[in-house]
């Protein structure tokens, strides 16, 4: 067996108007995240960390931000056709790590249901799927709530 080990991040600007979606859930919030997506920072950030382990490049390369299929496509069907691509690459995803960061809303009251969706997309058990959350201290854009990024780390292997 070969076991691999992918990085994730994401960054989106916090706006007016749009809907915030974080882990394929659509969260109470007064701002959502601008992208060509549905802009979900976490499912972005897992789903580059995937396609890095596989070696299979990154969101953007498979989902370019100007191509209209992926106009306000749900970033969780994007995250099973990126299981797809690792697994037809020889891999198997096994376990994700991911963090936002954000410094609201909260995300305790939704982390199971996000754990449940990414999860069902990556044919994963709950038990392999971690989702936490940290704020930014107050620092920065993200201190200041003009945006929201996440991090993720994900483990393959290769069947």
């Amino acid at each position: 067996m070969s076991y691999r080990i992918g990085l994730g991040t994401d960054f989106h600007q916090l706006v007016t108007g749009r809907k915030l979606w974080l882990g394929g859930i659509e969260i109470p919030h007064s701002k959502g995240a601008l992208g060509h997506s549905d802009a979900d920072v976490l499912l972005h950030a897992i789903g580059d960390a995937a396609l890095g382990a596989a070696a299979l490049g990154d969101l953007g390369d498979h989902f370019p931000p100007g191509d209209p299929r992926w106009k306000d496509v749900s970033s969780l069907k994007l995250l099973v056709l990126i299981c797809a691509l690792v697994e037809g690459r020889g891999f198997r995803v096994t376990f994700v790590d991911a963090s936002v960061i954000a410094e609201a809303p909260l995300i305790a009251p939704f982390r199971k249901a996000m754990r449940v969706n990414i999860a069902q997309a990556l044919k994963l058990g709950i038990a392999e799927v971690s989702v936490k959350a940290t704020t930014n201290e107050a620092l920065g854009s993200l201190g200041r709530g003009e945006g929201i990024a996440a991090m993720a780390a994900v483990t393959v292997e290769g069947m």
